[in-house]
């Protein structure tokens, strides 16, 4: 059989942005726009008197960083199902914001997780398990970065065990959207894998694709 512009198209496969999903977890991020990552390792060269040129090269420390830029709909990615299953262990006397009253602007309050006082009869009463309302306090998590393209070729990588580190945002007359963007630290990386393809065609199915039939 003779070879297809489609055969040809799935031998080399390409994708963009909007065929990336990201899942964080085992959630889905909707409101993600971009993700990115950076490999940097120390590396320094050995010199000795009597040669310009160093003789070799020290490896030190790996450090793996990126962004995260998400998207700001109707609510902080704290409040969406990506973190909203999240927890760490809190001091009962950490402060955080309550909103109250949701429809009341002029509402809310600063308050405790729970007693200021110390128990020194059980030590585990001075703790509480409870969900993040900064992004720096979201355990580690690992995120899952999925390509499939239009010709049913996809592609995997994965960052591991991500710890957020600043985040910011802003807004401005002149912005047609938000963002809301964070830094992070990661363990690791699963460089980008082959993940095979949906929707293969048999060969009766590519003869009939190749040619077109007018109506």
């Amino acid at each position: 059989m003779a070879t297809t512009s489609f055969e040809l198209a799935r031998q080399h496969s390409s994708y963009a942005g909007v065929d990336i999903n990201v899942v964080f977890g085992s959630e889905p991020v909707g409101t993600m726009q971009a993700i990115s990552y950076a490999v940097q390792r120390e590396k320094a060269p050995l010199y000795v008197m009597g040669h310009v040129d160093p003789l070799a090269f020290s490896r030190g420390k790996r450090g793996i960083a990126g962004t995260i830029i998400a998207l700001l709909l109707d609510e902080h990615l704290l409040k969406t199902a990506v973190f909203s299953s999240k927890y760490f262990v809190a001091d009962n006397d950490e402060i955080y914001p309550s909103p109250g009253s949701l429809t009341d602007i002029a509402s809310g309050s600063l308050e405790t997780i729970g007693s200021t006082t110390f128990d020194t009869s059980d030590v585990s009463q001075n703790f509480t398990v409870t969900n993040p309302w900064y992004v720096d306090q979201v355990p580690p998590f690992d995120a899952a970065i999925v390509a499939v393209n239009e010709y049913g070729t996809a592609a995997t990588m994965r960052i591991y065990g991500i710890e957020i580190l600043n985040e910011g945002s802003g807004f401005s007359i002149d912005d047609i959207v938000i963002e809301n963007q964070m830094t992070y630290v990661a363990r690791t990386i699963l460089p980008w894998q082959k993940l095979g393809q949906w929707g293969a065609l048999t060969d009766t199915e590519l003869t009939s694709t190749s040619t077109f039939s007018a109506a």
